[in-house]
């Protein structure tokens, strides 16, 4: 997991050989002006969701894991708490993983909680469990997924 701003993106580009093609999308877009939705970046090997909406409460959402594709998520405004879990450490799932979808939840509490704020994103690799979207404001922000190996 990394928690980092914008600014210091270039450090992370040796991880994986399309997080300059993130980067590049947020520098050259108005992102501010993106409505939800989806947009392929390069086909089924980086696209962006986008979400803006009320942020919910811990309570009302779960851990989630990915096996075959690395988030990167970047607040363009609100103030975001994301909860972090090792994957190994998730021992109580909640129905099958969704291969299609690439996801499963799981009753585990997150170890960690940062705060991501406008400008500032978080890189969620399959060995991280994650829970976003914590807010009593509104979040809006990319989902980029990146198909890791």
């Amino acid at each position: 997991m990394i928690l980092d701003t914008l600014e210091n993106a270039e450090r992370y580009f040796d991880l994986h050989p399309l997080f300059s093609k993130v980067v590049e999308f947020i520098k050259n877009t108005d992102v501010a002006r993106l409505e939800p939705g989806s947009v392929e970046i390069d086909g089924k090997k980086l696209f962006v969701n986008i979400s803006n909406g009320p942020g919910i409460e811990k309570d009302e959402s779960n851990v989630e894991l990915h096996k075959r594709y690395i988030d990167v998520q970047y607040v363009i405004s609100g103030v975001e708490y994301m909860g972090w879990i090792a994957a190994s450490e998730c021992i109580r799932p909640i129905g099958e993983y969704d291969a299609e979808n690439d996801y499963l939840f799981c009753e585990d509490e997150p170890t960690a909680w940062m705060t991501v704020k406008p400008g500032q994103f978080a890189v969620f690799f399959p060995e991280d469990g994650h829970q976003p979207m914590i807010s009593k404001g509104n979040i809006h922000k990319l989902i980029f997924k990146i198909l890791a190996w």
